[in-house]
């Protein structure tokens, strides 16, 4: 029995570990990432809590290194999309009616688990299915991923714990029910953390849950679901299939169940998935709730009294760790005449130390990116600026898929700000350049503000406090995450929350009790403890003296 008003302790972000040469932790990462790469694995849908196979198997490599084969895994169809849809419905009361100090231990189990025994294979996983380095690994795969799970669930006690006044005799209640439904979990392939978060969020919640992962994430996604069954997690809750996309939308948006989406991915995708959601509007049980973070065109402005080695330093690792594909990525810089020299020969001389190579080599900086779609189509943007007399490469410009899907962190310096690769968004190592004169910078930020559809992140340095203000009000609107004198990436849960405007999503804030509230529809409870009798109010009394109201009763009456 539940007598007590339990509490969970505030969290702590995890500690990111270094990997330092002879450390415990890179001793580990090797071991685990040679155990993997040893073995091919089978990697069968979760439906129900039923390992699922199918005749039809798909292959997974690592991009850096594409003709060796981690395993494969099983493509499901239309049937198992339904199927997905009658376990997360089965499931669905028992779930929410769990006392919510029971869903909160299971993923506060699961973030102990990755913290702990789970920490070097799930990194492992990401290393070999993603190609990131063992650093950002660590960040994402592990540590972001611990603190979405235990700050979640404290940001759960929060939103249970905020409750309206009540008058003298009446208690007023407020209950954050699930969602009356499903929720949908469609997750990309950049950051593990966002894979796992994306369903564990609204199924904290007390929602059931239909999860599709990108299919270059499946290898780490495999190890997510692994950790929520030890973590306890009952089967049905939610459930993760491997199928195409296409089919899948048309089984989970005509279905009356659906109840929400929780989305990260390209825009295209979001605003196609938005206009069948509208189509089918008339369908649906309730009005469903549509979250999603797609893309960004991220900057970063400098002001003539930046610090040009702090500008260098903030571009060359905004834009080109795990290879400018993350949604935050710098991706196009507005730098002033002044400092550009000094910015350049930092940014160049860093670049020359960087290496390039496998995740799996200690030493290397930048690793493949995720497939050969995205690397033909970043190896097209360069192609094209190198052909153009207008646009310089300042730095890099090479590529090569023969082993794995390498690409150069290219720099290019532009004429003009409008340029192709200024505008649009392209997910890779890629970082565009417009040098203007000193004197223009309150220009410049309305040129900043224009030039992209993306609100997602942006950057200002300056020393100088009014340019900064100047800055953070013509910016307001240009970025959700804005960051001063700082790269405009490496949001942190619990101390950035993260999302955007605009073409960049609807700005629900992972990483804080915002994104929660998207998954609850409040019910209001009002008890009175002592109902009135009578449905007279005191203002239809009878004024003696004007004689107007409500004469006493039918005695009264009778008299006359």
């Amino acid at each position: 029995m539940q007598n007590a008003i339990f509490s969970i302790p505030f969290p702590k972000n995890e500690p990111v570990l270094e990997y330092r040469a002879g450390s415990p932790e890179r001793e580990a990462l090797k071991k685990a990432i040679k155990e993997l790469r040893s073995q091919e694995l089978d990697i069968p849908m979760t439906i129900g809590g039923q390992k699922v196979r199918t005749d039809e198997k798909m292959r997974l490599s690592p991009p850096h290194d594409h003709k060796h084969t981690l395993g494969h895994f099983h493509y499901g169809d239309k049937g198992h999309v339904k199927q997905a849809i009658r376990a997360a419905l089965a499931a669905k009361e028992s779930w929410e009616e769990l006392p919510w100090t029971n869903r909160a231990t299971i993923f506060l189990k699961a973030a102990d688990l990755i913290a702990g025994e789970y920490r070097a294979k799930i990194n492992a996983a990401t290393v070999l299915g993603q190609s990131k380095n063992a650093y950002q690994a660590e960040i994402d795969a592990a540590c972001e991923f611990i603190d979405f799970l235990r700050f979640n669930a404290y940001f759960m006690q929060e939103i249970y714990e905020k409750q309206p006044v009540s008058d003298n005799g009446i208690w007023n209640k407020l209950e954050y029910r699930p969602l009356e439904g499903f929720v949908f979990a469609l997750t990309p392939f950049n950051f593990t953390a966002i894979a796992g978060n994306l369903p564990a969020s609204a199924a904290l919640m007390g929602n059931v849950i239909v999860w599709k992962p990108a299919f270059t994430q499946i290898y780490s996604a495999h190890v997510i679901m692994e950790v929520f069954e030890k973590a306890g997690m009952p089967d049905g809750v939610i459930n993760l299939i491997f199928t195409d996309g296409p089919e899948t939308g048309d089984v989970i948006f005509n279905h009356k169940d659906f109840a929400g989406i929780h989305f990260t991915g390209s825009t295209g995708v979001f605003q196609t998935i938005w206009k069948e959601i509208g189509k089918n509007i008339q369908k649906y049980v309730s009005y469903p709730r549509i979250v999603g973070e797609t893309g960004g065109k991220d900057f970063v402005v400098a002001h003539h009294t930046a610090n040009a080695k702090q500008v260098a330093t903030a571009l060359v690792r905004g834009a080109f760790e795990f290879q400018g594909q993350k949604c935050s990525a710098a991706s196009r810089a507005y730098l002033p005449q002044n400092i550009w020299k000094e910015v350049k020969e930092t940014m160049t001389e860093m670049l020359a130390e960087i290496k390039m190579g496998s995740p799996e080599v200690y030493g290397n900086f930048i690793n493949a990116v995720i497939d050969e779609k995205s690397y033909d189509k970043i190896a097209n943007y360069i192609d094209n600026a190198k052909k153009d007399k207008n646009v310089k490469v300042i730095a890099g410009g090479n590529h090569d898929k023969s082993k794995g899907y390498f690409i150069e962190p290219t720099v290019l310096k532009v004429e003009d700000p409008k340029y192709v690769t200024m505008c649009e968004e392209i997910f890779g190592p890629v970082l565009t350049i417009y040098v203007y004169p000193e004197n223009d910078f309150e220009d410049i930020l309305t040129l900043t503000d224009q030039t992209s559809p993306y609100a997602l992140t942006g950057s200002i340095f300056a020393h100088d406090r009014t340019a900064v203000e100047l800055a953070t009000k013509k910016l307001k609107n240009a970025a959700g995450n804005f960051y001063i004198n700082d790269k405009p990436t490496g949001a942190v849960v619990g101390q950035q929350p993260f999302g955007g405007a605009r073409a960049s999503g609807t700005n629900d804030k992972a990483g804080s009790y915002l994104n929660l509230l998207r998954w609850v529809s409040p019910r209001t409870i009002k008890e009175t403890f002592n109902a009135p009798t009578s449905y007279e109010y005191p203002f239809l009394e009878l004024d003696p003296k004007t004689k107007e109201g409500k004469k006493k009763g039918k005695k009264e009456k009778n008299k006359k």
